[in-house]
């Protein structure tokens, strides 16, 4: 009944907080608002969906981006195949946006399969070595990728549904809506069973084994799913930017999401999205100041990490934490205080 209430009281923030956005991307005249929130719903579900690994099973990957890329390029091959796009008509976009998760979802359950065998520096190493081949396919396959230059000559955005992806306030709706339904399913997930057998394994994978637990499957499925949100993360950026780019599969952008995950904490769910705003703020502001932005931003990150040693959003759950606790234990010696004063007279009494 508990996990009832949870769920709808997180549709209703889902709610809210979808109708937050689109208030913000559609009634604010400018375009940076949409622009800026756009690249977070790709960045942030790129960061939640790696926190999926890292924070609530304990698989440090070093190559999630690989899934991020394979999402955008398979969605703007498919779109700018002009079989696919005339014979499908008007469901060309939605098609494709679900070939791209499954196929993802596919490249993933094949990688899963050898990597989650492995632990900690061998899981992290191996997944890095699967992006990079991807990277490097994606560089020398230029027929069909671009190479370096990426997939040239955009993304077709055909319309579906009455929706025109040219129009930017149909877009942003679009990835919006996309973004709101993945945290949700990423909520979920953390919040069922599933996701406490996943902090299970995190915590102790040798118990969890002995308790019956298939460590491989569930380690497996974790994967696939949280490469699946990378994927949708992928979709949108693709959209966003009318095209896919090889920089989106470098191990650079794997990278940037740990970043993301380290800024923002990994303890709370919301924390890598934190991550990710603080990120792009920073990007964005050092930028126009200088071109040494790397060297700026780890400043900053290890400020944070070594300061708070922890990410900001877990340094205020540990502190909201510890303030109430030393509440309880200060409103529990007021009462020890008072039954021991109440008990006094009694005693005096027995003695007389």
């Amino acid at each position: 009944m508990s996990l009832l209430r949870e769920f709808r009281r997180d549709l209703l923030i889902a709610a809210a907080g979808l109708l937050g956005l689109l208030a913000l991307g559609l009634l604010i005249e400018h375009a940076w608002p949409r622009d800026f929130l756009t690249a977070i719903f790709a960045y942030g579900l790129l960061a939640m969906s790696l926190n999926l690994l890292i924070g609530f099973t304990g698989l440090v990957s070093f190559g999630h981006a690989a899934f991020f890329a394979f999402g955008g390029y398979s969605f703007g091959l498919l779109l700018q195949s002009q079989g696919f796009t005339e014979g499908l008509g008007g469901f060309a976009v939605p098609v494709a946006f679900v070939a791209a998760v499954l196929g993802t979802s596919l490249y993933a359950l094949m990688i899963g399969a050898i990597c989650v065998r492995l632990s900690e520096i061998y899981f992290a190493f191996l997944t890095l070595a699967f992006q990079m081949f991807l990277y490097s396919l994606i560089i020398s396959w230029v027929d069909l990728t671009g190479g370096d230059q990426g997939l040239m000559g955009g993304i077709p955005r055909p319309e579906f549904l009455g929706i025109n992806l040219h129009d930017q306030y149909h877009r942003f709706t679009v990835c919006a809506i996309l973004f709101v339904v993945c945290l949700v399913i990423l909520r979920i997930v953390t919040q069922s069973p599933f996701g406490f057998t996943l902090r299970m394994i995190r915590d102790n994978p040798e118990r969890a084994g002995f308790l019956g637990v298939n460590v491989f499957r569930v380690k497996l499925i974790c994967f696939v799913v949280a490469s699946a949100m990378a994927s949708v993360g992928g979709v949108i950026l693709a959209l966003f930017t009318s095209g896919a780019y090889p920089e989106w599969a470098f191990w650079a952008q794997s990278g940037e999401a740990i970043f993301m995950i380290m800024l923002g904490g990994l303890n709370v769910f919301f924390g890598p999205l934190l991550g990710a705003v603080l990120l792009r703020i920073l990007n964005d502001t050092v930028q126009s100041y200088t071109t040494h932005q790397e060297i700026v931003i780890g400043i900053v990150i290890l400020v944070v990490v070594l300061g708070l040693r922890r990410g900001i959003l877990d340094f205020i759950r540990d502190w909201w934490v510890e303030r109430q606790q030393a509440r309880l234990a200060q409103e529990a010696r007021k009462e020890d205080t008072a039954s021991s004063i109440l008990r006094q007279p009694m005693r005096r009494d027995k003695v007389q």
